[in-house]
């Protein structure tokens, strides 16, 4: 999906018949592969942890713009949801830029999002800037950042991408007690001014994503960097015209006269020489540009849509009905969880020690111990995936019926801790369709994330303005959740039963 001429973690071998053999890159599962797992994880403390603290922010637009808590809640939705629904077509700009130079671009979008939202003058506005702009910007550099690392790591991809991604809980705790201490001393306007200055780091991570190198050893076999050309080879001198500057400064006898000719010649002519010679280098730069996109937007279009098999697969598709309703259950508490406690009058002890923090906190323990019980032979890595979807349905459930902090404090841990099983998702994935398909099946899991995020805060917001409680949003949420995974589960029955029919079938015949 999102190979591109830099993106290259194997070289080949000529083999007799056109035969390919694949040979592991030196730093692939070690040397800078580490620094795209750091360069991953400070990505998603930037990213998803600002945007799992949004919460901070929602009770202050609440209070600013006084509209209703549907309203409001798009605002963090629209970011949070556009970072995971253009997931697919980022993709087109990693195969044309790169994914160094789409995570850079990100960062700057990102970074700006927030500085504009900084002088926002109603709810709508920040539709625009921080809701599309800001949202754009973190997908641009978010995907990047998970695709790297799935580059550069091949035995240890499970733990690498594990380590990577509990970045997000990391940046859940950080950036909420950040923007609650902001937005305490500047104001909430000064406060996204400041997180703007601070999303530029996106940037830095992003530079840190060197691609890998097409050689061995990343040189060629005279031990030159295949990515810089030869001093003077024949074809960048005849594309620049610049033959008799280059033989001059080799001190070539056979090219005396010709250069003292030009020598001669009148400096206008000289300088409509360098304008024709500098128009000729732009058309060059913009045919290859050119070039460049269109292979990048074909190579993207057989991705996605020549991967239209993935929809005959009826577990896949289970599995992204799942998708569609399971992540709104995760980012609702996290939007809506600091406005519950303003009224349940719980404000003074979660600000000692806020809720989603707890949620942040736990969420890291659980990728981590659900990866390493995941890994075991002994058990299988669906069984952990649908038991830990089993616990934070059932903690969803309970989360309107605790109205003390210990016991909102005992759910949010469950909430936190079931929640690992995001690490799971990729492996999960794999075994569905199969290594060669799990990049396309990946990116559309993705997207309807995405679109569970988006409209799942601003219905939990609607619900309130209807019945002025929260308690049926969940209850709602909830259902459909568990709906998801039964349809998961009846899918593999069927499936097997399908399957045991043919072989009955097949054995009739014979």
């Amino acid at each position: 999906m999102y190979t591109s001429h830099e993106d290259i973690g194997y070289d080949f071998e000529d083999v007799p018949k056109d035969k390919k053999t694949l040979k592991s890159h030196p730093n692939i599962d070690g040397g800078w592969a580490w620094m795209m797992v750091l360069s991953s994880f400070f990505v998603h403390i930037l990213i998803m942890g600002s945007q799992m603290a949004l919460g901070v922010l929602n009770v202050e637009w609440l209070e600013e713009f006084h509209q209703s808590r549907g309203l409001t809640a798009w605002v963090s939705s629209l970011s949070m949801g556009i970072t995971l629904i253009v997931g697919p077509f980022i993709g087109l700009f990693i195969n044309t830029c790169g994914c160094r130079g789409t995570a850079i671009i990100g960062g700057l979008v990102n970074s700006l999002g927030w500085v504009l939202s900084a002088y926002a003058a109603n709810l709508h506005y920040l539709f625009i800037t921080f809701g599309v702009t800001a949202g754009f910007g973190s997908g641009m550099a978010y995907l990047p950042a998970v695709v790297m690392v799935g580059r550069y790591f091949q035995k240890r991809r499970a733990l690498a991408q594990g380590l990577s991604t509990t970045g997000t809980g990391f940046g859940t705790f950080l950036m909420t007690v950040l923007l609650k201490y902001l937005c305490a001393e500047y104001g909430w306007r000064n406060a996204m001014f400041i997180q703007g200055a601070v999303s530029l780091n996106l940037c830095v991570c992003g530079a840190l994503m060197r691609p890998l190198s097409p050689g061995k050893e990343g040189k060629d076999p005279a031990g030159r960097d295949p990515q810089v050309p030869p001093a003077h080879s024949t074809e960048s001198v005849k594309s620049s015209g610049q033959l008799g500057r280059a033989d001059e400064k080799e001190g070539s006898p056979g090219r005396e006269e010709t250069l003292g000719d030009l020598a001669d010649q009148a400096c206008p002519e000289e300088a409509g020489h360098r304008r024709n010679m500098c128009a000729f280098r732009m058309l060059k730069m913009v045919s290859q540009l050119t070039l460049r996109v269109r292979k990048g937007f074909q190579e993207w279009y057989s991705g996605y849509f020549g991967a239209a098999s993935l929809f005959t697969n009826r577990v896949f598709v289970a599995f992204i009905f799942w998708a569609l309703f399971a992540y709104s259950s995760f980012v609702i508490p996290f939007i809506h969880l600091p406005e519950i406690v303003n009224l349940y009058n719980l404000s003074e002890q979660n600000d000692i020690f806020p809720l989603t923090s707890i949620i942040a906190i736990v969420h890291i323990f659980g990728k981590v111990i659900l990866g390493i019980v995941a890994d075991l032979p002994c058990i299988s890595v669906w069984n952990v995936f649908l038991m830990a979807n089993f616990t934070l349905v059932l903690s969803i459930f309970l989360l309107p019926l605790m109205h003390t902090y210990a016991s909102l404090a005992v759910i949010c841990a469950l909430i936190g801790f079931s929640s690992g099983y995001f690490s799971l998702m990729p492996v999960v994935t794999e075994d569905l369709v199969g290594i060669e398909h799990l990049a396309n099946a990946y990116g559309i899991i993705i997207c309807a994330n995405g679109i569970s995020a988006l409209l799942g805060p601003p219905f939990a917001g609607w619900i309130y303005d209807i019945t002025q409680k929260y308690d049926f949003s969940f209850y709602i949420c909830g259902l459909l959740y568990l709906v998801g995974i039964l349809f998961l589960l009846i899918q593999p029955c069927i499936q097997i039963i399908e399957q045991s029919r043919k072989k009955c079938m097949g054995g009739t015949q014979v």
